[in-house]
């Protein structure tokens, strides 16, 4: 006879499953929450139940319980939003806050020193997410947001994390697809690996007008305490205006003067 373990009550009322993992309550949640995206921050009842893929009937009942916790904000044009509760418990991931408030004083003198956009990225798999982005004035417009994510493989700082990622990751990645973003984005896998061997060699990356054709990013690692690349700080600049390789000593100090930050203790 199998006997089957039964979720206790409080398990069962939050979706969880005996066996670990999201339930189908959660599992359901998740998708809701998924939906939204820098393309689609606000949606209406129908829109996220088409972008969920779940019955319109379950999203317009799970929506009361997202709702009252803070995940979500119904505005006064009727369509939901990410709400502040769930921005405050991402903010504590420590990932992201930790390595953001030791990094933030030397993004800020980069960028006044330069007054070009400056960069701070992490990986997240085979993708990356951007934890700070500081906007030079008058400098070129960039396509990266503060929590948004980007492939690795035509950013500077992607290029950087990705030279410093596990072998698997690498492989996965190289093996595509790649998406073009301009006429110069690289997409052969040949060439993206010399591109990594040239990271590691030389302690820096620059991505010339492989995500817009009026910018290039210079990019440097960001090395933790136990000498791993935790993150990668790049300046992205308007392409023909200054020495991308003159710009790497200074992206490289930053990313020297953040890792020593990150190594030492917490007060």
């Amino acid at each position: 006879m199998t006997v089957r373990a039964q979720a206790s009550p409080a398990a069962q009322k939050s979706g969880a499953r005996a066996g670990g993992g999201p339930g189908p309550v959660l599992g359901r949640a998740f998708r809701i929450l998924g939906a939204f995206c820098a393309e689609h921050p606000a949606m209406t009842l129908s829109e996220l139940a088409r972008r969920s893929g779940l019955p319109t009937s379950t999203v317009h009942r799970m929506l009361g319980d997202l709702i009252e916790w803070g995940a979500l904000e119904r505005g006064a044009d009727g369509r939901y939003r990410v709400g502040l509760r769930l921005w405050e418990v991402g903010a504590l991931a420590p990932r992201g806050q930790g390595l953001r408030e030791r990094a933030l004083p030397y993004l800020e003198d980069l960028s006044q020193v330069t007054r070009e956009n400056v960069q701070l990225a992490v990986r997240e798999g085979c993708e990356l997410v951007f934890v700070e982005r500081i906007a030079g004035t008058g400098a070129v417009p960039v396509l990266t947001r503060v929590g948004g994510r980007f492939a690795l493989t035509a950013t500077g700082v992607g290029l950087v994390l990705l030279a410093h990622a596990p072998s698997e990751v690498q492989e996965k990645v190289l093996a595509g697809p790649f998406r073009r973003f301009t006429e110069r984005t690289v997409t052969d896998p040949r060439t993206l690996r010399r591109m990594l061997g040239d990271v590691r060699r030389d302690g820096y990356v620059v991505s010339d007008r492989q995500v817009t054709m009026d910018a290039l990013s210079v990019a440097a690692p960001v090395y933790g305490p136990g000498g791993e690349v935790v993150a990668a700080v790049s300046l992205v600049v308007r392409h023909g205006i200054r020495s991308a390789h003159a710009l790497a000593s200074l992206v490289c100090t930053s990313a020297r003067a953040i890792s020593r930050a990150l190594a030492e203790p917490a007060r």
